[in-house]
């Protein structure tokens, strides 16, 4: 690959010496063994904390979980006496490698995530540095308060992550920065000394002052010259003018130093009113440019927040499935937020503004509702651009310049021309109203001589900056990727000014050294160039990776550490890092051991790797991440691809074999109906099923499946005997999925009689088909292969309707043959020609029988209903066209977010089950419990697994969307 820098930090793989020696004082220290795993040196541990949201990768000697502000001080007491570098983290979201360090890692968000007090009278809130910033808005919200900063990664960004860092957000235009909402920091700084800020060491003022004499007039003209120079220290919080530096002046000139200063330890913050009522605006412009030029104009208005994006942002919220119904014309837009004590008073103010804009076009959107979904466009951004519009990766490193407001027009060509000039492509979009943008550039950090290129860019975009009086950094920070720009922006005595403040607060550099001061070059320590491509590992790839160039490597590299997964989002990812709050059950974490994998240097046994085995282990294969993660990880996918690699040649787990070939067991367990009973019999003897279970790797606490006395398929064919089936309708093929024809036939039969009712005429295959799902969740995908080239062959079979639409009644095997069979036999058109074939219940009918109203339910009202759409059918089909049918049929539907918890085998597996259960906690079962006094109400599943998981853990067993349909037809008689 490319021709990375030295690394700066201890040698990848090795610990410094000392390590051990270094670990037993940090036990003794806070009083813990390494069974409490507070204090964790495992290669897996440090490989999970190698890197941030940024493009660095610096492994970490040590990661400590501090339980209290005294382990801490505690931790840090033995990093000064041995002389290790120190480096505070909250989530991990950093763009700009602030949050890695080669010695202690200390993350802040396990244990140290309290609010402690809101005080609505004071408008403050007393916090930890661990607390999410929406845990923050909540404790808040009753009071009718808010924090006023929101970055995109509210749902996961800590606080005091956003003050290391200054950051902003979108309504930072009406609240201000970060900076700007800290009153006091209780701090740690490099001495060692323990203070708040409104109450600091004298020697500490003396030394400060002592700096704001000495450049008096560089900090006047250099420094606070707009609303987003972040870059730096902020030393103009030095002059007297300010009040500096004590008090709030002391905190405010602490926010933005990106730990390097200090690490905080509790932190008292303002609170803001909520806006009484907000309205939304939608402007259109002919381009990004012309939106940028209007901005100035729209600021006397004093909205809220003015963001912008471009066409080929929204045409990448498209192309991921996304909506973008509702902008109106242009190919640049703002989206601009006005606020008043009454929507009439907001509505007024908007409309004014709009007077103003000078836009082609404009949408009022009154409705918070409405907004928000426009408001996911922009927040979704960092993930989004994440791909050129290419295809390409896109890295940040250039990720939130700012320019005064009204020279953003001028940079925005400018810029465009110097990306052009220097062959590389990025969406930008951002913070329009405080001239901040972001954008994530194709940099060819897979090529020789790629990290040379980006270096020489990003020196040419610092350059272009300073000439127009703007900030390297206007909200995230310089850390590695511009610390060592900072020259470019300042002159040489604004240099010496910030080491001699790094100075005066840490002489010794522990505190994240590289950053800022005496900074790391900014093309050392890059993640992307020392990995090897996926055939350096050796066996060839069983995926055909086709959206990224056929390379693992690449794939996992789509991990960029966005972060979307550690927070409860309202999508499926990721179920298993909610329940157990662990980042190694992250959709990140996993694929951070991934990236080590394919590095070679900290986690060296490849494919054999005992270290990704185990961060894969508790991974759900819910395929929620290749929907929700911006980036579109796939996490199943290599899951499944490891699995293969890591147990070629080797014995498997016994539930490899029990649960990977399901569809063969229920085959064998129901040729003749006696045999069935018999099965049923024996494993419904308690002593032998638990032996079963035991001997196949199944959690005891797990029921074992009965198997259905007549199958589908002798269903089907007596029906065909009959000559039912032979209707003279539209022909479509129905998929009999292993489940539905040995667990659920009463699904099958259901599916049949509404699709003659709505006149088609369905066929089965004359072979028993299976998509290979059992097989891929575990890992064996040459089985797959076999088992979908044999059911290709039977759909291909004389007899049955060429070309006729597939209708798949389980979600997972539906998604399957939808998308991941072409990506397992590429070379064979006819699982290409799945994609378009293999239709929903919900999506035939919707397409072929669109004006069909199906009976409602209950004639006289609507009928409660809890709905768990299966995690695949949310990641591959979506469920649309499923909930437009529930409500024709009068259902007043609660649609559940996130993953029942069994998810296939995962659930049924020995060791797995309170995962499972926690998992289920998150939205399953407390509807359940919420429908428990309203005997009217129905569940819904389509999902096999689904069903099963609320039958086992609440004894409800829910009906499949066939079944619910046909007894309302039943109904109507």
């Amino acid at each position: 690959m490319t021709d990375p820098a030295p690394a700066t930090g201890t040698a990848p793989g090795t610990a410094a010496t000392g390590a051990d020696d270094l670990v037993e004082r940090l036990r003794t220290a806070l009083g813990v063994d390494a069974a409490s795993g507070v204090v964790d040196a495992s290669t897996r541990r440090r490989a999970e904390y190698t890197t941030d949201a940024s493009n660095y990768r610096v492994v970490p000697q040590v990661v400590v979980f501090p339980r209290s502000t005294e382990d801490v001080e505690a931790a840090f007491a033995v990093c000064r006496e041995l002389g290790v570098p120190f480096t505070s983290r909250g989530a991990g979201t950093s763009v700009a490698g602030n949050a890695v360090g080669t010695g202690v890692v200390l993350d802040f968000s396990r244990h140290l995530h309290r609010v402690l007090d809101v005080d609505p009278e004071g408008m403050t809130a007393l916090i930890e540095p661990g607390v999410v910033l929406d845990d923050l808005q909540r404790a808040a919200a009753p009071h009718g308060l808010r924090f006023g900063p929101d970055p995109s990664t509210h749902a996961r960004c800590t606080v005091g992550g956003m003050i290391g860092n200054d950051a902003c957000g979108s309504h930072a235009l009406a609240y201000g920065r970060t900076s700007h909402n800290v009153i006091a920091l209780e701090v740690l700084d490099g001495h060692g000394r323990r203070y708040w800020t409104d109450a600091p060491p004298a020697e500490l003022l003396a030394e400060l002052g002592d700096v704001a004499s000495r450049h008096l007039a560089l900090i006047r003209t250099s420094f606070g010259t707009f609303g987003r120079q972040v870059s730096g220290y902020a030393l103009e919080h030095l002059l007297p003018e300010t009040g500096g530096p004590t008090g709030t002046a002391l905190a405010r000139l602490l926010t933005g130093s990106e730990g390097t200063l200090a690490t905080i330890l509790r932190a008292r913050v303002r609170l803001v009113r909520q806006s009484p009522s907000t309205t939304f605006v939608v402007l259109g412009y002919a381009s990004m440019h012309e939106a940028a030029d209007a901005t100035p104009a729209l600021l006397a208005h004093r909205p809220l927040a003015v963001e912008g994006i471009d066409r080929r942002l929204a045409d990448a919220v498209v192309r991921r499935g996304g909506s973008v119904d509702g902008l109106p014309t242009g190919d640049g837009w703002l989206f601009v937020e006005m606020g008043g004590e009454s929507p009439e008073e907001s509505l007024a103010a908007a409309r004014a503004m709009v007077a103003d804009s000078a836009a082609l076009d404009s949408v009022v959107i009154p409705t918070a509702a409405d907004a928000r979904k426009l408001w996911r466009i922009r927040e979704d951004g960092a993930g989004l651009a994440g791909r050129s519009p290419e295809g390409q990766p896109a890295w940040p490193g250039w990720e939130d310049a700012a320019v005064p407001p009204e020279r953003l027009g001028r940079y925005l060509r400018e810029f465009d021309a110097l990306m052009a000039s220097h062959g590389v492509d990025g969406l930008a979009y951002g913070h329009f109203g405080d001239g901040c943008i972001h954008v994530r550039i194709d940099f060819s950090l897979y090529e020789d001589g790629g990290a040379r290129r980006t270096r020489e860019f990003l020196e040419d975009a610092a350059r272009l900056v300073a000439r127009h009086g703007g900030s390297l950094s206007g909200e995230h920070g310089d850390g590695r990727a511009r610390g060592a720009l900072l020259p470019l922006m300042y002159d040489a005595e604004a240099v010496a000014a910030f080491e001699e403040v790094k100075r005066a607060f840490d002489p010794a550099d522990l505190l994240n050294p590289g950053v800022l001061v005496r900074p790391a070059p900014l093309d050392a320590d890059l993640r992307v160039p020392a990995a090897r491509p996926a055939h350096a590992l050796g066996m060839p790839l069983k995926f055909a990776y086709s959206h990224d160039g056929g390379d693992l490597t690449r794939a996992v590299h789509r991990c960029v550490g966005v972060g979307k997964c550690r927070a409860d989002s309202g999508g499926v990812m990721c179920p298993s890092y909610l329940a157990t709050g662990d980042e190694k059950d992250s959709t990140r974490g996993r694929a951070r051991l991934l990236q080590e994998m394919a590095n070679g240097t900290l986690v060296t046994d490849g494919w054999r790797s005992k270290e990704v085995l185990d961060v894969l282990d508790l991974c759900l294969s819910c395929k929620g991440c290749s929907a929700d993660c911006p980036a579109g990880v796939d996490m199943p996918t290599y899951k499944a691809e490891f699995l293969d690699k890591h147990f070629a040649g080797r014995l498997r787990p016994t539930n490899h074999y029990l649960l990977g070939w399901l569809p063969r067991w229920s085959r064998l367990a129901t040729l003749h109906r006696l045999e069935t009973k018999l099965v049923n019999a024996l494993t419904g003897v308690p002593a032998l099923a638990r032996l079963a279970r035991a001997v196949g790797g199944i959690a005891q606490e797990r029921p074992l499946p009965r198997f259905a006395e007549q199958t589908f398929r002798a269903w089907f064919r007596r029906h065909e005997r009959t000559g039912a089936a032979r209707t003279g309708g539209q022909p479509v093929v129905l998929w009999v999925d292993s489940f539905t024809e040995h667990f659920s036939p009463e699904v099958g039969r259901a599916a049949v009689e509404l699709l003659e009712h709505l006149g088609f005429e369905v066929s089965i295959t004359t072979e028993k088909v299976c998509c290979g799902l059992t097989w891929v969740s575990t890992g064996q995908l040459d089985g797959a292969k076999k088992q979908l080239r044999a059911s290709l062959d039977a759909l291909s079979a004389p007899g049955l309707p060429a070309g006729a639409p597939v209708v798949g009644l389980e979600p997972s095997c539906t998604a399957l043959l939808r998308e991941d069979a072409a990506e397992l036999l590429p070379d064979d058109p006819r699982a290409h020609a799945l994609k378009a074939r293999v239709k929903t219940l919900a999506e035939l009918i919707a397409e072929q029988r669109p004006d069909w109203v199906p009976p409602r339910l209950d004639p006289d009202g609507d009928v409660r209903a809890v709905v768990q759409p299966h995690c695949h059918q949310h990641a591959v089909m979506g469920f649309a066209p499923d909930a437009a049918l529930l409500a024709k049929a009068g259902v007043d539907a609660q649609v559940l977010s996130g993953c029942c918890g069994l998810a296939g085998n995962f659930g049924a597996e020995a060791g797995h089950y309170d995962v499972s259960v926690k998992v289920a906690e998150h939205a399953l079962l407390p509807a359940l419990r919420g429908i428990e006094q309203d005997p009217g109400a129905v569940v819904v599943a389509d999902g096999y697994s689904c069903r099963t998981q609320s039958d086992n853990l609440a004894g409800v067993r829910p009906k499949h969307l066939a079944e619910l349909l046909v007894e309302a037809l039943h109904r109507q008689g």
